[in-house]
């Protein structure tokens, strides 16, 4: 079985690019296509694979700044045609556009957020609401017949598996992505930051709200929080962040893995759409605070593996905090946890709906 995995672009260091070398691990001999590719930007691990950017990648500037591409990439996915028995696509709103000889099989982490969740993606990201105002509806008329041309459709969470229903009256099958962190790696310890702190790893885009994650440790003043990730909220997290928040930007797997093992807990405000942090916590037996909401409802277990807050505001996230730090946490309901999400299940369980998709009869439409 000839596969070939497509995938939005490989330009950060995120959940999707992780679950993007989950799934060439159950398919080593597949090329990676996609939009464009910094190899600086994204996890060192592509540099071994197959991947192959497309002619966009060649324009200055791009690969650091992927958003100035947006109105290249329907066109640029719309274009590209590939011969492979199935072409998996790792997508959030572009990969699915691809054409292909064989079947395809979509792996959806979420339908595209500037065309169904525009406001909350896009609150201070004016040029991204910009372009999603002009370009809206034929956006959603391009995305819709691109949804309708797989021929099966997988997702990461229930509430990504309800939008998906909602946008394209697709029903997907849901398997999530196993966390992209192996625990048993090298560890290599940040210099001047003492062991106990509460760790919060996210990109740092309006929607993940850690401005309030910030907020909320200026009323801890004997609390450390360490946070992992850049983004365009970077330069007014700096600005809001008290002496006792440690902003480290990116950071490699060593560094992560001793900010896991050495943290005393993990919080998260963000609207996630599967939240893959409380899983990676649970490796290194760290219980996770987390707001009640999306795909924390599916990767969280109440008074076992961590403890949800209502809502994303500092004295919510304080109270959620304190009542991790305040106990201690069963190991066995956590390497339970890691146990449901190991990398072997999701690899096996991709195989297995590739090959269902091999021999499936096509998909009527095609874009």
């Amino acid at each position: 079985m000839r596969v070939a995995i497509v995938h939005d672009y490989l330009t950060q260091r995120g959940g999707a690019e992780r679950v993007v070398l989950a799934i060439a691990r159950a398919f080593p001999d597949a090329p990676i296509h996609t939009s464009l590719y910094d190899p600086d930007g994204t996890f060192p691990g592509f540099a071994d694979l197959d991947v192959r950017p497309s002619a966009i990648d060649r324009l200055p500037g791009l690969r650091r700044h992927h958003r100035l591409a947006f109105p290249l990439l329907a066109p640029t996915f719309s274009r590209m045609r590939i011969d492979a028995d199935v072409v998996i696509c790792s997508s959030s709103g572009w990969a699915h556009g691809v054409s292909t000889t064989g079947g395809k099989l979509v792996y959806c982490y979420n339908p595209a957020r500037w065309l169904y969740q525009a406001h909350q993606y896009s609150r201070r990201l004016s040029l991204t609401r910009l372009a999603g105002s002009l370009l809206g509806s034929p956006l959603r008329s391009w995305d819709r017949r691109a949804a309708r041309s797989a021929d099966a459709y997988v997702t990461i969470s229930t509430v990504v598996q309800r939008r998906i229903e909602a946008a394209y009256g697709i029903r997907a099958t849901i398997l999530p992505p196993p966390p992209g962190l192996d625990a048993r790696g090298p560890a290599r310890p940040v210099p001047g930051l003492a062991p106990g702190f509460v760790l919060c790893v996210s990109r740092l885009l309006p929607y993940k709200n850690v401005d309030a994650v910030v907020r909320a440790f200026a009323g801890m003043p004997d609390e450390r929080l360490a946070v992992v990730g850049d983004g365009p909220d970077r330069v007014r997290l700096r600005s809001l962040a008290g002496p006792n928040v440690d902003l480290l930007g990116s950071v490699d797997d060593a560094t992560l893995r001793w900010l896991y093992a050495n943290s005393r807990g993990v919080v998260a405000a963000s609207y996630e759409d599967l939240g893959l942090t409380p899983i990676e916590a649970a490796a290194f037996g760290r219980p996770s605070a987390v707001l009640r909401w999306g795909g924390f409802l599916d990767t969280v277990e109440e008074g076992r593996t961590g403890v949800f807050f209502d809502r994303p505001d500092p004295e919510a996230i304080a109270d959620g905090v304190r009542r991790i730090l305040a106990r201690q946490w069963a190991t066995a309901d956590l390497d339970d946890l890691c146990e449901r999400h190991a990398p072997s299940a999701f690899e096996r369980a991709m195989q297995g709906a590739a090959l269902a998709v091999a021999g499936a009869p096509r998909a009527e439409s095609r874009p």
